[in-house]
Parts: C-alpha cells; structure tokens; sequence
C-alpha cells in the first residue's frame, strides 16, 4: 500500500482521500484553512448565514456513490431537500416561469409563458438525456489524456455526434426555441462552467436535462455542511486529516514525487502526492514546471464572480429559494466579460435566498440574499477600486428589477474577484479555473496526471471541470489512475 499525501480540502481532494483509504492506503490530508471544503463555504454575519459557495447541490447518486465507501450514504449524513421549483426565471418585461421539478408541470410552465413552446421545451430537454448518456460513460468516465481517451470509450461515430459538440450551446438553442428568451434560458447554463453559450460547445444541454432528473438539492443547514459532513466522514475512515497547515513544496526529482514540504520546514514523505489545488499555484509555486504551466495558461480562464451577502430584513413577495433576473441584452453582457473584459452594466443576476427553504438561515422575519454576477477575472478590472461602486450599481439593477432593498438592508458585504483569488489561490480568482470556451477546451483542461510519476491534480482546474459533482467524480478518477498505477512495475 501506498503513503498518499492530499494537498488542499475541497471536495475533490476529500472525495480522492475517502476512496484511496477505502483502497487501503495510508492518507494524510493537508489544508491550509481551518476548515475543509474549499469553495463549498458558507459565512456568517449576525445571525444570517450565506452559501458563499455552490448553493445547489445535482446528481445526489454521485456522492451516494462516495459515501459507501466509508459504509453510509448521503441522507444518513445529512438532511438532502429537493426543491421544486428549481429556480424562478424573470424578464426585464416582468414576465417568466417557475421551472418545476415534475417534468410535466415544467412543460406547463413553459407553455404558460410563450404557448407553443412547451414542446420544444421537452425536446430540448430529451435531447440534453441523450448527451448526459452518452457524456457519462465517456467524458465522464475516466481521465482525459488525450482525445484518444475520449475515442477509445465511444462505441461508434454515433457517440460523437450526440454530445454536440461542434455547435455552440446558443446555435443548439436557436435551432429548438422560437422564443428568444427561452433561447437566452439554456444559454444560461453555460455560466456553470464559467463560460459563454455563444462559444461554449452544445454539450453542456446536458445540464438542464441533469437538474429535471435527478433534481436540484438543498442540504439542511446549508450547503456547507455537506462539506462538515464528509469532514466527519474522513476522519471516521482513518484519513488523518491537518487543517491550518500549509504545504510550501511538493518534492520531487526529475521522474518522481517523494512527498510534500510545509510552511515551517517540516517533511513528509509519500508515494503519492494528490494535488487538490489550482494548477497554476501548483505548477507557479509548489512544483515550478514550465512546460506544464504553458499547457495550463493555454486553457481558457473561466469568468469570475462578484457578490453580495444581503441581510434583508422583511420579507420579499414572490421570492424563491433560487431566482434569476435575466439581462435585456444577453449578447452584450457575454460580449463585456470574455471579449471586453469589463463588469457587464446590465448582467443576469441570480439571488439566493434559503430561507425560503430553511427558516434557521436568518433572523425571524428576514432574509439572507446571496446575490452574484458573472464578471470578468482580476486581470480585466481594477477590483479595488471598482469595487464599491459595482456593488451600489448592482443594487440600482436589483431595483429596475423590482427588487428594491435600500430601505431593507440591515447589512451588505462584498465577495470580489480578488477575494476569490486570495481565499482559493484561484488563478485571477476564475471560479471555475478553465471555461468550456471553445471546441476544444474539454482538451486543455489540465491532466488528472501530473508531469512526474506518484503526482496527480484532482478538483475544479482539473479534468472533468468545477462544480459539485464533478470535483467529486474527479476524486474517483484519480482513486482510479493511483490504484491502476501502483499496480504497475
């Protein structure tokens, strides 16, 4: 059995620890946080508590999957709520639709808002199960060192073309939806990578069809104590787990890792050395690798995010757990954060707001709005200064929108590209690391295996991509790639 060193706490990198100690290999879990979980995070101010990371939870089965490796499963860890609706959408002309967790009663809703197109709905979202499918037992299935990975799991052409890939989400949207605002509702779901539906791939239509079936989640107390559970979890399996300690160095010879190096001097060896970190802070500062680092800074750098964290008191008639007030002009706004590189002046705004759903997220009588915007990373805009007043110009769009809180506000703070960078060592605070722009995008995102032998990348920067269930499928990747790997002479 193998000594393995996990490097960062997010969930890729717990999901990795989990199953490599499963395997039967001695793991030790750094983290230079108090706390595990990397952007699945929450914070609290004055009795409000807020997300400040992934606020819905999709594909549930994965982290069952994860959880019996340690002999339980999600519900017995934490108290999963499906949530109907999944999100309440708005236009800038006060109409929308509420999409429902009953696929019949989402159809109806659609036909409600633009008759006719209920139908083009459902075939829009059968054609995303097909590329779900098909994605999940190819894209998804294993490590993607090459194109010949991808190839080598399909079972003939007919594969390829069903996960779309040449279009971009917003042709494959055109080419369904009569109405413009239902072709600017999927094109909304590229944001879950960081990426515009003008030049991400129409694979992503899988998403839509993902949240329809196996539902949007909530977790009891937040989503952050998913993160606290499968802490608990960790430390129950016998992975020994040091938050608060930073890792300096991972070292390395010119063919092998040997181990890490922390702040303070002190050594530990390993066989195996899992990085759960942003791969350029991996390749920048813990293991300096020119040639990886070129691959990485070929990659499309994901959007970032602004927020803020709205103590509201009252309450807002008509308000959902998630909502999203669409932008008049969905081509002008992706057109400022990838091409521009500027705050866009008329974005689509999501609120959260789990006291909807969880009357212990606020004070009796209030409500805790997780307000965010997709914008440029730190690179584009000067953060500092533009700051404050981005955060009173959003306020002014919520306004417009019908969401007037000046008078409610008991408080509100700010989450800034930089604050991202600085909390996660996120390449120019990206969200997501890399973005899915381009067709060959999939392609560039960094390799689960790292450029000597015993070292591998798990986690958002890393193959399959960002969010929850992905980081959680790469950790069973890379379990997957060391088991195979030690096997070997």
């Amino acid at each position: 059995m193998a000594e393995v060193t996990v490097v960062g706490g997010g969930v890729g990198g717990m999901a990795a620890a989990l199953r490599l100690r499963a395997a039967g290999h001695d793991v030790v879990l750094f983290e230079r946080n108090p706390v595990l979980g990397g952007k699945l995070a929450a914070q609290h101010v004055d009795g409000f508590t807020f997300d400040t990371g992934p606020s819905l939870l999709t594909l549930p089965e994965v982290f069952d999957d994860l959880l019996a490796c340690a002999g339980t499963s999600l519900a017995e860890v934490v108290d999963p709520v499906r949530l109907d609706p999944i999100c309440r959408y708005r236009w800038p002309d006060g109409s929308g639709f509420d999409h429902r967790a009953d696929l019949e009663a989402a159809t109806g809703e659609v036909e409600r808002l633009s008759p006719g197109q209920g139908r083009a709905f459902a075939a829009y979202l059968d054609h995303g199960r097909r590329v779900w499918e098909v994605s999940r037992r190819t894209f998804f299935a294993g490590a993607m060192e090459s194109p010949l990975d991808l190839v080598r799991r399909m079972r003939g052409p007919s594969d390829l073309w069903a996960v779309d890939p040449l279009r971009t989400l917003h042709a494959r949207a055109r080419s369904h939806f009569a109405d413009p605002r239902l072709v600017q509702w999927a094109g909304r779901y590229a944001t879950y990578s960081g990426s515009s539906p003008y030049a991400a791939p129409a694979s992503l239509a899988c998403i839509p069809w993902i949240e329809q079936s196996s539902g949007a989640w909530y977790v009891g107390g937040g989503l952050a104590r998913l993160a606290e559970a499968l802490a608990e979890v960790l430390a129950g399996a016998g992975v020994e787990v040091r938050a608060g300690v930073e890792v300096e160095a991972v070292r390395a010879d010119a063919t092998s890792v040997a181990g890490v190096r922390l702040a303070g001097g002190e050594v530990v060896d390993a066989d195996v050395v899992v990085a759960n970190v942003d791969a350029t802070h991996l390749y920048v500062d813990l293991l300096p690798d020119r040639r990886s680092l070129r691959r990485v800074l070929r990659a499309p750098v994901s959007s970032s995010g602004f927020a803020l964290l709205a103590a509201v008191e009252g309450r807002t008639e008509g308000l959902a757990h998630h909502n999203i007030a669409f932008s008049a002009d969905p081509a002008g706004e992706f057109d400022a954060i990838f091409d521009r590189g500027e705050a866009p002046t008329d974005p689509t705004v999501y609120v959260c707001a789990s006291v909807v759903t969880d009357a212990g997220q606020a004070p009796e009588g209030c409500e805790n709005w997780f307000v965010l915007v997709n914008v440029p990373p730190t690179s584009a805009v000067d953060w500092e200064a533009r700051a404050e007043p981005y955060r009173d110009h959003l306020l002014e769009v919520l306004a417009r929108r019908g969401w007037d809180l000046a008078a409610r506000l008991r408080s509100v703070e700010m989450v800034t590209p930089l604050d991202i960078a600085h909390r996660y060592r996120s390449w120019q605070g990206a969200i997501y690391g890399t973005s899915s722009n381009g067709r060959q995008a999939a392609f560039l995102r960094p390799a689960n295996r790292g450029p000597r032998r015993g070292l591998y990348l798990v986690g958002g920067s890393s193959h399959p991509g960002g969010g929850l269930p992905l980081v959680a499928m790469s950790g069973a990747i890379v379990a997957a790639m060391v088991e195979a790997d030690q096997k070997r002479p």
